[in-house]
Parts: C-alpha cells; sequence; structure tokens
C-alpha cells in the first residue's frame, strides 16, 4: 500500500502517497478537477512493480493538503499549480523525475517541463500541450466547445459558486460522467475521490482557476514572473508522449492533433480507444506503459 506522508513548501503542507524503491528513478503523478490520487491507484502498483518511486500529491484545495497562511490567496492559475510542483520537488530534495498528469495535473507537469527542463526527464500529458494561452483569455472558441465548458462559466457566477459549496459531489460526478462518457464506474469509485473536494478551500481554488483563465480575475502576484514566461507559449523539449482518450468528453481528440508543434524533444502521440477525460484511471495499463517508457529511456 502507498503511504501518506506530508512536506512543507514555502506556501503549502503537501500531502502525498509514495510507494516503490528509493533509490529508482522517481515518477509524480498529478490529478486534475475534479478528481484526485486515487486516480492512480491502478497505474501506481503497474509502475512500482516495473521497479520505480512514485510521488502522488494532493494538489492545492485537495484533500489534506493544506495552505500554511489564511492571507495567501487561493489561486488556481496555472503558475501557482506549475510552481507547486517545482516547490514540491524541492522539499523532497528531488532533482529530476518523470513527470505525468491529466487536467490540471497535466498543466502543472507541462509548466514545469516548459521553464524548469533540467527538472524533468520526460513528461507524460494527457490531451497534449496543456498550457493556456492567456493573451487569448478573452477569444472565443468554437460554440460547441464553449458549451463543453459550461461549467466554467457557471463558476464565474454567485449561483455557481454556491451550487459547488453546496453540492460539490454532485457536480463532480457529473462532470465524470459527461467527460468519460464510456466509462463504467460505479459509485463505490466516485465514492473513493469524493472526500477530497470536501477541503475547505476547494471551492476557492476552484473558482480561482476558472475565473483566472477568462481574465475575470487577477492572478497571485508572486506567479507574475511564471505567468509572463507561459505568455509566450514555450516550446517543451523534454521527451514527451501525450495521451488523449478518444471519447473525451470535454477535450474532443481533435483538439490534440497539432500540438507537435509545442514540442522540440522526442515526441509522440497516442490516441486511447475506449478512454475519456481520465486516462489514467479508466486505462492504467496503456498510461503506466507510457510512464514506463519514460523512465526506461532515462535510466538506460
Amino acid at each position: 500500500m502507498a503511504e501518506l506522508a506530508r512536506i512543507r513548501t514555502p506556501l503549502l503542507d503537501i500531502a502525498y502517497e509514495h510507494r516503490g524503491p528509493t533509490g529508482g528513478i522517481p515518477v509524480i503523478l498529478l490529478h486534475g478537477f475534479p478528481y484526485d490520487v486515487r486516480g492512480y491507484d491502478d497505474a501506481v502498483a503497474l509502475i512500482n512493480e516495473a521497479g520505480f518511486r512514485t510521488i502522488v500529491p494532493y494538489l492545492r484545495g485537495y484533500g489534506p493538503t493544506r495552505f500554511l497562511s489564511q492571507e495567501t490567496v487561493r489561486s488556481g492559475q496555472q503558475g501557482a499549480l506549475g510552481h507547486d510542483l517545482l516547490d514540491l520537488m524541492d522539499a523532497l530534495r528531488i532533482e529530476k523525475a518523470v513527470v505525468a498528469g491529466y487536467d490540471w495535473g497535466g498543466r502543472a507537469a507541462c509548466v514545469v517541463s516548459a521553464l524548469w527542463p533540467e527538472r524533468v526527464h520526460g513528461l507524460v500529458s494527457c490531451t497534449g500541450y496543456n498550457i493556456q494561452d492567456l493573451t487569448k483569455a478573452t477569444t472565443p472558441v468554437t460554440p460547441e466547445q464553449e458549451a463543453r465548458q459550461w461549467y466554467q462559466y457557471y463558476f464565474h457566477t454567485e449561483r455557481g459558486r454556491n451550487g459547488l459549496v453546496q453540492n460539490r459531489a454532485g457536480i463532480s460526478k457529473l462532470l465524470w460522467t459527461m467527460w468519460s462518457p464510456s466509462w463504467d464506474f460505479d459509485d463505490a469509485t466516485f465514492a473513493r475521490s469524493a472526500p477530497s473536494f470536501d477541503n475547505e478551500d476547494f471551492v476557492d481554488v476552484v473558482v480561482h482557476s476558472y475565473m483566472h483563465r477568462t481574465a475575470s480575475v487577477a492572478g497571485d502576484p508572486i506567479y507574475d514572473f511564471v505567468e509572463e514566461r507561459l505568455a509566450a507559449q514555450p516550446k517543451i523539449d523534454v521527451p514527451t508522449i501525450v495521451l488523449h482518450g478518444a471519447d473525451d468528453g470535454v477535450g474532443p481528440v481533435k483538439g490534440s492533433e497539432n500540438h507537435g508543434r509545442h514540442f522540440t524533444g522526442p515526441y509522440e502521440r497516442r490516441v486511447i480507444a475506449g478512454a475519456g477525460h481520465n486516462v489514467p484511471q479508466e486505462k492504467p495499463q496503456e498510461f503506466a506503459d507510457a510512464v514506463l517508457q519514460l523512465c526506461k529511456t532515462a535510466s538506460a
């Protein structure tokens, strides 16, 4: 069984699960919204069996992870998520790791891979290049995609915020269903993740994340230097495998078809049949295979 541990970074007391040989190449697995570390259980077992160490943190606003100060902005912006990953690596004294994630976690992994490539052996990113182009924050996308993002605009309103406060589990379960239409998860599977959404900062972080990406709210100034670098849409030159669920209900598979232009190192894109948005939990073998390919390349 994975062990739960805690580590302090400059802003957070991060809870994380770790398992596997301490001498092996570390693999950091990052969950998204509205999911948690349970999404990696099966993939972790496969990665550990192959001889590699896994570290699976609860992101800010999820599970037992807590802010150290009431004064810290409950930001969900990409710069914060990426820097949290960097801070975690520093606190754990991890010089270099394979980083992998989906949704918010994939974004954090892409940010560190782009801005601090010397810290990354390889990247597995679900749905492609996940760094937001905030220079186009007020530019609408297709009506079909705007409709898929209904929840983001809902959270912009006081009604939506109250909805998330009062029914965070119901909204999250609905999104699981909509985003992964071919995933027949049961109530027990969802119930294992739902307690992570009861974190006292969950609503604030989620609302800020979705308002920040449309330029509807300011970011935390301490991440201005990160956001300035991300505004240039930096290339990623670490070895990368992109996984995209063929049935993704929020980020259709065609969305990553041309993402290869963002990667200058070894790059491969795999469309995962029968998977939706939550590839690690829906198809753990395919996800673990991608991680292990990068681990073995790094250790060769």
